[in-house]
């Protein structure tokens, strides 16, 4: 084959499944396996339940559906599509904005995904049901471990990188085409067994029971905005770099807002059927543990239950699987902007980003403390800056008018109106507003609020300084080989 044409072309996912695989394996991850069930259960059940759905609707549904759509309309990754919108100036920086929280949340879920895969490697090995086995001295020795975490860091940015090269088709959506319907057939095997469990109608009352005082709480409805941003992914960069990748006669609402915030949530709700049951099947465990749910509570199950060993499989190795697919697709939004940016190939770019990551994780992979404090920084300061970063562009520089007709009606089998706009222009932003605001009052002075307050200044001021010094040299490379043609 000719090599000439093949460089200037831009891959594009080879089947509407693998782009919908995409999105579903971007958005599940630990905020889904780990995390949904025990804010769940902490905050009314089927309450939390109402709120979160009603949240994701009215507020990601129609954020996602703006996010793929820029993609879509600039058909580049994130600086990329920043530039289409707003011309060669430093405001292009904002686009800058979003490729460094998106690098700074991998650089601490990295660790994350190593812990899953160690829990499901011990799963494999039957340690959990093993004579004389305590969960919570195993996950503290496990913790206290340093260099066996930074070595599961390593395995797993080295796995990322090794998938990544490959390019769109033939690495990204190979492995999202499996690996996402294996992580809900494993949850739907997990729910079924916990179901057949003596307590199970005690778990479901008390996961999905509507404590309606619940609903009139405020902290309950921050939780839920908050889990429908996170586990969403919107604003990370995700959704647009996916986008980017669609081709002509995929659905933007259908596919990329309106399925996308179905299966998430549907994941979200699968785990709690799959882990509630089976924690209440056993006396002296603990529904409402937090975050060591997961980790300690469930664990401590799995001895006493039939077939035990077996569960801890399907459930450690689904959680592995929703955690490194996360992580494939938060890479690939820094791999395809900067292979579009700068004079590196696909593979050059990979190993620098992957590496860049690697690094940057270290100190997360060290301590438990500094991944906490990143963490809070990032997950309520920087992620949503870089929202506000995109949504703003789409509301009030492109307008949404303008995106809604010419990206996410085009082909599409749901037509989204007017209502669509005032919601990206208005109703998103405030909200990000309100998070912001709300967490800078309830952590006045602490050093969380402070690091929060250094991402909120020093980020757009470095992407607008990079951006202005790029654009004035004369921007990006012309020529090069376009990133991801590899079909």
């Amino acid at each position: 084959m000719d090599d000439g044409p093949a460089k200037t072309a831009r891959a594009e996912w080879g089947t509407r499944f693998g782009f919908l695989m995409a999105m579903i394996g971007a958005m599940v991850g630990a905020g889904n396996i780990w995390r949904f069930p025990y804010v769940m259960g902490s905050n009314g059940g089927g309450a939390f339940v109402l709120a979160f759905l009603t949240l994701l609707l009215v507020l990601a549904v129609p954020g996602l559906m703006a996010e793929v759509a820029l993609g879509r309309y600039a058909n580049e990754g994130v600086i990329g599509a920043f530039r289409s919108v707003v011309g060669s100036r430093g405001v292009v920086g904002f686009g800058v904005v979003v490729l460094l929280v998106n690098i700074a949340l991998m650089s601490y879920y990295s660790p994350v995904v190593g812990w899953t895969l160690y829990y499901a490697v011990h799963s494999l090995l039957f340690t959990f049901t093993a004579s004389g086995f305590e969960a919570e001295p195993f996950m503290n020795e496990f913790f206290a471990n340093s260099l066996l975490v930074i070595g599961l860091h390593t395995i797993v940015m080295a796995s990322i990188a090794a998938i990544l090269v490959l390019g769109i088709r033939r690495g990204v959506e190979r492995i999202v085409v499996y690996a996402v319907p294996a992580l809900v057939l494993s949850l739907v095997v997990m729910a079924i067994r916990g179901l057949t469990l003596p307590g199970a109608s005690e778990g479901l009352a008390f996961a999905f029971g509507i404590q309606w005082e619940y609903l009139v709480e405020s902290d309950t409805w921050i939780t839920a905005l908050g889990q429908a941003l996170f586990s969403t992914g919107l604003g990370w960069g995700i959704a647009l770099t996916v986008g980017s990748y669609l081709r002509e006669y995929d659905d933007v609402p259908l596919g990329g807002g309106i399925f996308t915030a179905i299966g998430e949530s549907s994941v979200g709700i699968l785990a709690a059927l799959a882990i509630f049951p089976v924690v209440f099947a056993v006396e002296g465990v603990e529904p409402d543990a937090g975050a060591g749910l997961a980790f300690v509570s469930l664990v401590q199950v799995f001895p006493e239950i039939p077939l035990g060993g077996l569960v801890a499989i399907l459930f450690f190795v689904g959680f592995f699987l929703a955690t490194f697919t996360s992580g494939l697709l938060i890479t690939e939004v820094s791999v395809t902007t900067l292979s579009e940016e700068t004079r590196f190939d696909r593979t050059q770019t990979t190993l620098g980003v992957c590496g860049a990551i690697w690094l940057l994780g270290l100190p997360s992979a060290y301590s438990v403390a500094v991944l906490d404090y990143l963490d809070f920084v990032f997950g309520n300061w920087g992620l949503p800056l870089a929202t506000l970063a995109i949504i703003g562009v789409i509301g009030w520089v492109m307008g949404p008018q303008r995106l809604r007709l010419l990206a996410v009606n085009r082909n599409a089998g749901v037509y989204v109106g007017r209502w669509w706009n005032p919601v990206i222009r208005y109703v998103v932003p405030a909200v990000m507003v309100f998070i912001v605001a709300y967490f800078a009052y309830e952590n006045f002075g602490s050093p969380e609020m402070i690091g929060g307050m250094v991402v909120l200044v020093t980020f757009p001021a470095i992407g607008y300084a990079i951006m202005s010094v790029l654009e004035s040299g004369g921007g990006r490379p012309e020529g090069d080989e376009v990133p991801g043609g590899d079909d």
